[in-house]
């Protein structure tokens, strides 16, 4: 998994619940000490368990904590990504062309990364269909993703799952 994953988790824990969160968070998924670099790629199972400590720790469902974290990384996926992305662009073309050029910029920089695969398609004026596959089954954090894009461009989304098998998730999209 790409470090960015991993660094930007570490900010979500540190924000949400302090320093010292991060480090028992760590301590109960069985790193301690390690240090995420964002432009390096670690093994997916890390992530999983850093994730699997925080529900252990909170209390809070392991689903939850991936949608809050995506939502939470938006605005450093947007500043990132910044040239990539088009000045007049909205929350539906931002998603419409996430796959194209952001995923194919990460595929293109880190060999090792594996961004899952995004499908969107405009249904409507203000809908959007979306394929998310994936074998890691995070799609809560795609739609803490979908949330945050929409936040940022001072617009709503509705989104409506349907979960498949392998990691494979349909979603109607409804940007407002």
């Amino acid at each position: 998994m790409h470090g960015i994953i991993h660094s930007e988790l570490k900010k979500f824990v540190e924000t949400r619940h302090g320093a010292d969160a991060w480090k028992a968070v760590l301590e109960e998924a069985g790193f301690s000490n390690k240090v995420y670099l964002p432009n390096t790629t670690y093994a997916d199972q890390e992530a999983v368990a850093i994730v699997t400590a925080a529900s252990r720790l909170t209390g809070t469902p392991a689903e939850d904590i991936l949608e809050s974290f995506g939502e939470f990384i938006v605005p450093a996926l947007m500043s990132t990504y910044r040239p990539m992305i088009k000045p007049k662009w909205k929350t539906m073309e931002m998603l419409l062309n996430t796959e194209g050029t952001i995923h194919k910029a990460v595929r293109i920089k880190n060999p090792g990364a594996q961004p899952p695969s995004l499908k969107f398609k405009q249904t409507g004026p203000n809908t959007l269909k979306f394929n998310y596959n994936s074998w890691r089954r995070m799609s809560a954090v795609a739609k803490g993703i979908i949330k945050g894009v929409a936040k940022h461009y001072g617009e709503k989304v509705d989104i409506q799952e349907r979960k498949g098998t392998g990691g494979n998730s349909e979603m109607k999209v409804t940007i407002s």
